[in-house]
């Protein structure tokens, strides 16, 4: 990005928040006409796309937008609260996939630690390689007195009328992938949806994915105790030494990450260290380090002279370094073992070094900047990314 780009950009996107927040305005003084819920539901609808869209940038901006959501909330769209189904379950159906007790693709099972290392052992000697603290997070309040495992509980911290960012489709390498922005509650509604309509299976899958929600519902914060190791300003690893901690005052990016059975992200790489807490759900893990990257298949930068649909996996920022792989590590196993000369290289260089498990509710998964990672939810699965 050029020097003069950063300050334009930054001019758009406060420009986007208060056109967006102009727009709520009057739809909220709309509100006070025969078209109340639906005005209201506009102007919540604004507000939001102002923090998706734009990250509602500026001086105490966030917080004057969610003051207005609330407001609005209270004032005209307290009935839709009322209105949530009865006949929802309580919490999300966990009707899981058949785990496999190892995948084919890795050789090697991500290590399990007894204990948590001091904070000292973790930056001198354990932050170069991936670790499992089992149960780490069990006492944070997503899993106790706030549960995340309750879609009642995740409305009712929203309120009525939030709409969210979601992936549609089984993986972000198909053509047939896209996104858009839909009401949380119907979101919600896909993941588990009511008794009645639980086994259908004739709609694309969703997926909340990579999204800052806590931005968005900052109760939801509160309810993850961030591990201090995630603030011991470590240095960049040998094998990753370009690495840059995020540029935002905490050095932090949370992201959440919440979808149905059978949800992928498939093997790619992220510049940052990487805590990754698993809060709803079982979720299956696999890691290889940065050196296979030559091995990898990364996808090649579009060629922009054929008349092709966009793949989403192709890099068109910076060619040279492709950040998702064509290799689907989870359905590998297809090949029989005597015929893998598709992507020989990987099965030659990659396999014998990757790491595999399956994350239970509890658990805190670490890994540096620059391994290769590849997510498959199990059943129902609610996670949290710490990018610092």
């Amino acid at each position: 990005m050029s020097q003069s780009s950063g300050p334009a950009l930054t001019r758009l996107r406060n420009a986007y928040t208060d056109g967006c927040i102009l727009q709520s305005l009057a739809d909220a003084f709309d509100c006070y006409d025969t078209r109340a819920e639906a005005s209201a539901l506009s102007s919540v609808a604004w507000l939001d796309k102002a923090i998706i869209i734009a990250g509602a940038p500026g001086e105490g901006k966030l917080d004057f937008i969610l003051d207005i959501i609330e407001r609005v909330q209270a004032e005209f769209l307290r009935q839709c609260i009322e209105d949530i189904p009865s006949d929802l379950p309580p919490e999300f159906p966990q009707r899981g996939m058949n785990l496999l007790s190892h995948l084919p693709t890795a050789a090697n099972a991500i290590p399990r630690l007894d204990r948590p290392p001091s904070l000292s052992a973790f930056v001198s000697h354990m932050a170069h390689q991936p670790f499992i603290l089992p149960g780490f997070i069990r006492d944070w309040p997503a899993l106790n007195e706030h549960p995340w495992r309750s879609p009642h509980y995740l409305r009712s911290v929203a309120g009525p009328g939030r709409i969210v960012p979601v992936e549609v489709g089984d993986d972000y390498r198909t053509d047939d992938w896209t996104q858009m922005l839909m009401p949380w509650t119907e979101f919600l509604d896909s993941v588990m949806p009511p008794v009645q309509t639980m086994h259908a299976s004739d709609q694309p899958t969703l997926y909340l994915a990579q999204h800052n929600l806590f931005h968005q519902f900052p109760a939801l914060r509160a309810d993850a105790i961030i591990p201090d190791y995630v603030y011991s300003s470590l240095s960049p690893p040998p094998d990753f030494p370009h690495y840059e901690p995020p540029t935002n005052a905490d050095q932090l990016v949370m992201n959440a990450w919440l979808g149905p059975a059978g949800t992928i992200s498939p093997a790619h790489t992220d510049p940052f260290y990487n805590f990754y807490a698993q809060v709803v759900g079982r979720k299956t893990i696999w890691l290889a380090p940065p050196d296979t990257s030559p091995s990898m298949y990364p996808y090649p930068p579009p060629d922009v002279t054929l008349d092709q649909p966009h793949n989403p996996a192709s890099n068109h920022t910076n060619p040279s370094m492709s950040n998702t792989s064509q290799v689907d590590v989870f359905r590998a196993s297809d090949q029989s073992s005597t015929n893998r000369t598709p992507f020989s290289a990987f099965w030659e260089n990659v396999v014998n070094r990757a790491m595999c498990t399956t994350l239970e509710p509890g658990d805190l998964l670490f890994f540096p900047p620059g391994w290769w990672h590849a997510m498959r939810s199990e059943e129902t699965s609610f996670s949290v990314s710490m990018w610092f």
